[in-house]
């Protein structure tokens, strides 16, 4: 799934992302280094992996969306 990254907490490594539909769902630092990354700006489109429905999301892996 894709998203916009929305906030980021360098010192926690947390933040949250908007869905395509305006929804925004949090992250956890265990999401943040699944993905390898290390830094991320707000705006930057991201690639998600989540558990759950809607009402009850998890994201559980967040990286950099590559075309």
């Amino acid at each position: 799934m894709q998203a916009t990254a929305y906030t980021y907490d360098p010192e926690n490594r947390t933040g949250s992302v908007l869905l395509d539909d305006g929804t925004p769902v949090e992250f956890g630092a265990e999401a943040f280094e699944a993905g390898g990354l290390r830094l991320l700006r707000p705006g930057q489109r991201v690639r998600i992996e989540t558990e759950g429905a809607k009402g009850d999301l998890r994201i559980t892996l967040v990286t950099l969306q590559t075309f």
